[in-house]
């Protein structure tokens, strides 16, 4: 798997924006960790510092600083670790349809675009909707998988986890702790 690379956006990104469609095999989160794990960044503007991949407006669509396209970059975006890092949504018209990633509100030029399920799209491919935390002994929230008990940082690592990782939760749905 390559490492992530960040994009960011140059200009105001107006909420309810839509991007794409999302080319390929949709598996968003399948490489999620909780760690924002610094990878190979594209140097786009000589005096962008540190170097990211940028995009703006340009006659009401999204391009990168060649001019090419959201279907050239999109899927570069990185998953979400959780909602307060968030800044598109995963959409889809149609159940089994193509998907979008729409802006959920106004994104401020030099904030990097990070995207997770919208609640209807996770529920299509089977993933878990909500995560509740518990608190270790430190006092600080976890997530964990109530299936092999590995523990998570941030509640999108854990429903990435089960989804695409966890041995144990293959063929059953997301059981939570009340369960």
């Amino acid at each position: 798997r390559a490492p992530a690379i960040s994009v960011s956006a140059e200009s105001c990104i107006p909420a309810g924006l839509r991007l794409g469609p999302v080319p390929g095999t949709f598996k968003l989160g399948k490489y999620l960790s909780d760690r924002k794990e610094p990878g190979p960044k594209k140097k786009v503007f000589p005096y962008a510092e540190p170097p990211v991949f940028q995009v703006r407006m340009v006659r009401g669509e999204l391009v990168d600083e060649a001019g090419s396209s959201a279907l050239e970059w999109i899927g570069l975006i990185r998953a979400a670790r959780n909602s307060q890092e968030q800044t598109l949504e995963a959409v889809a018209d149609l159940p089994g349809g193509q998907i979008f990633y729409r802006a959920l509100r106004d994104v401020q030029p030099g904030e990097e675009l990070t995207v997770w399920y919208s609640n209807p799209l996770a529920q299509w491919f089977d993933i878990p909707v909500t995560a509740t935390p518990t608190h270790d002994e430190k006092g600080e929230e976890r997530y964990i998988c109530w299936y092999c008990w590995r523990t998570f940082k941030y509640p999108n690592s854990l429903k990435a986890h089960v989804h695409f990782h966890c041995a144990l939760s293959h063929g059953r749905p997301f059981l939570h702790h009340d369960h």
